[in-house]
């Protein structure tokens, strides 16, 4: 009973699982993993990409596109809108989800950790130095490099046939964690409106212990930041045709 609709929604839903679940594992109290840093939670996210890719191809999205911007961006570099919003329905609905198991799977931690702050940045990105405009375009340019890079690396020019059977999850989780590490620093890439906007909304709604409010006024730039960079992207692609 595979799908594009169920690929998107259960690869997206164990990205945020595994991706959510590593920062939580580093930032709260008492977590086994606590203080582990940067590193670790940029090789997790690359892993929970890696995870979420191979989940959506074997339940039905060929794409596996886990994004709405990455979504975007071959919509626009192809031309092509048809599967645009229920691939876009689909990962805010898995994203939502994958943050409600993190919350569950974590439960005592969440009391046992007084700063909210740290909550919330389970759940969504905040920058490191708030500045509306820098940090749109730290999003705009992270998902920028996302979007062309992972089309470069399915690109004919690089191989006609395309990476060998069952590489390209592999490909795209180090393109993320190169991503994490390289551009990473400014806004906590969240360049992708799905991973930020679904567990921000799940961290507003969830009866979790001690939390703070979920910083709505940040809350636009994690969106528009990523489809702006992702739109770029798929206009550059289009253009280079390769």
């Amino acid at each position: 009973m595979t799908s594009p609709f169920l690929g998107e929604f259960l690869g997206t839903l164990v990205m945020i699982v595994l991706g959510d679940g590593i920062v939580a594992g580093v930032l709260l109290k008492r977590s086994k993993a606590e203080g582990a840093g940067w590193m670790a939670i940029t090789t997790g996210w690359a892993f929970a990409v890696m995870a979420g890719v191979f989940t959506a191809v074997a339940c039905g999205s060929k794409g596996a596109y886990l994004n709405p911007a990455v979504a975007l961006g071959f919509a626009v570099s192809s031309g092509n809108y048809a599967t645009l919003l229920s691939n876009v329905a689909a990962q805010f609905l898995g994203a939502f989800t994958g943050a409600v198991l993190v919350w569950i799977h974590f439960g005592p931690h969440w009391k046992e950790t007084p700063d909210p702050s740290l909550k919330l940045a389970v759940f969504c990105t905040a920058p490191a130095i708030r500045s509306a405009a820098w940090n749109l375009i730290s999003e705009i340019i992270a998902t920028m490099v996302l979007v062309f890079v992972v089309a470069a690396i399915f690109s004919k020019a690089v191989s006609q046939a395309g990476p060998a059977a069952g590489l390209g999850p592999y490909l795209v989780a180090s393109l993320v964690w190169g991503v994490g590490l390289s551009l990473g620093g400014t806004t906590g890439y969240a360049i992708n409106p799905a991973r930020d906007l679904g567990p921000r909304i799940a961290h507003a709604v969830l009866p979790i212990a001690g939390k703070g409010g979920s910083d709505w006024s940040y809350a636009a730039i994690p969106v528009v930041g990523p489809l702006v960079g992702a739109g770029i992207a798929g206009l550059l692609i289009r253009w280079i045709r390769f």
